[in-house]
């Protein structure tokens, strides 16, 4: 008999619960822990097209819960996008300073929003549903929670001008706080 893998099985958990808020915690037990079981609900959300709705998509629901709001589609063949080969997302995290480019964190700081070390991922400027493509220039380096928030909704990076004028406009204890994180991270002199 064939052992079925963590997608199939939150598939299934879904499926018995249509229209029900479900909390993270119970699909991550329907995939026996697996860690990974939210890359599995945006598989089948982006892949499969299935209406899967999280806080991000409605008011009604808290961080941690989604919702199935319907039978999904039927299946059909899925295409899948091919990946960002290692050799662009090398470049993309080398031209971004393996630096997030909305939150500035870097690799081995602790995420705020999650307490964990934080990890780097590649992003689209402007999302593949909306065009967007897979090229350096369309690229950029995100940590997970930025990664996850910007999805399909942010805008293009900052101008340095819109960047100056909005620390400038910022109490002398944001900007102190700027500065200090400016010289830690390049190393200035105090």
């Amino acid at each position: 008999m064939a052992r079925k893998g963590s997608k199939e099985k939150i598939r299934q958990f879904l499926l018995a619960n249509i229209g029900r808020i479900i909390e993270s915690h119970e699909i991550q037990a329907a995939a026996d822990g697996a860690v990974q079981y939210s890359r599995r609900l945006r598989e089948l959300r982006e892949q499969e097209g299935w209406p899967i709705l999280s806080h991000l998509d409605s008011a009604d629901l808290k961080p941690g819960q989604y919702l199935l709001k319907e039978k999904p589609p039927e299946k059909q063949d899925v295409v899948f996008k091919s990946a960002i080969s290692a050799r662009l997302r090398a470049a993309v995290l080398d031209r971004n300073g393996f630096t997030c480019q909305m939150c500035g964190l870097t690799p081995g700081d602790i995420d705020p929003s999650t307490g964990r070390k934080v990890r780097l991922h590649i992003g689209h400027i402007v999302d593949r549903s909306h065009g967007g493509k897979d090229e350096i220039s369309n690229l950029r380096a995100l940590c997970s929670t930025c990664n996850q928030g910007a999805k399909n909704i942010t805008a293009e990076k900052p101008s340095i001008i819109w960047l100056l004028t909005q620390i400038r406009r910022a109490g002398i204890e944001e900007q102190r706080s700027v500065y200090e994180w400016l010289r830690k991270k390049f190393g200035g002199e105090s």
